[in-house]
């Protein structure tokens, strides 16, 4: 399971930094390398970029996994270079972004925008959206492929009317959702569970903010 992150437009990144002069990059060694938008050769390249505008750049690291509370210790080791620094420019997902924010004491730009959470496919330069962290799971209804991420509607009661062939309608070279499901709910002679008609998604089920308490 990895965060898929995408870098954002150089122009935005130079926007959220031109009133500083000294900058400290931050990388992420776990899912910001597998996307190659946050591993070494990427932090490196963009501290290159950096100079080339004429900014000093007081150090750079890259963290193991910057959404670790490890990363605190991480940016402890590096107090010194971080304190010449007047901002923080940080090449991790959202959620490493605000670790860094927690513990640096520095203004931090994130170079990156978070995408989804996904899994590599068989190739593994590709990703896929496996979860929408929507609040109200139907994998039990679906034989465990999930409508809302692999169907481009995000329809969860059956197939649009623009299927073909099995084939998606907005992206005719990617399998319909509901037909999945179908095939896999017929191997397992479980097609009855396709007659539910679920009630429309209730969205208010993801809190925002979020915050869940787990008693003993």
């Amino acid at each position: 399971m990895k965060t898929i992150t995408k870098e954002k437009e150089f122009a935005e990144i130079e926007k959220r930094i031109k009133d500083a002069r000294n900058i400290y990059i931050i990388g992420c060694g776990t899912c910001a390398t597998l996307c190659k938008t946050g591993g070494k050769g990427e932090v490196l390249k963009m501290k290159e970029k950096l100079q080339n505008l004429g900014k000093k750049v007081t150090g750079w690291m890259v963290v193991p996994t910057a959404c670790d509370i490890l990363t605190k210790e991480a940016v402890e080791a590096e107090a010194e270079t971080i304190k010449a620094a007047d901002l923080i420019l940080v090449m991790t997902c959202g959620f490493g972004v605000q670790r860094v924010a927690d513990h640096a004491g520095k203004l931090v730009v994130p170079a990156l925008d978070t995408l989804f959470i996904g899994k590599e496919d068989e190739v593994q330069t590709e990703f896929s959206q496996v979860c929408a962290q929507c609040g109200e799971c139907v994998l039990g209804l679906t034989a465990g492929i999930c409508p809302i991420t692999s169907c481009h509607k995000g329809l969860i009661n059956g197939p649009c009317g623009g299927t073909n062939r099995g084939k998606c309608e907005v992206d005719k070279e990617k399998d319909c959702a509901w037909t999945l499901i179908y095939n896999r709910l017929k191997e397992l002679n479980r097609l009855d569970l396709m007659e539910e008609c679920q009630s429309p998604k209730n969205y208010q089920k993801v809190l925002k903010p979020g915050k869940a308490s787990f008693k003993q």
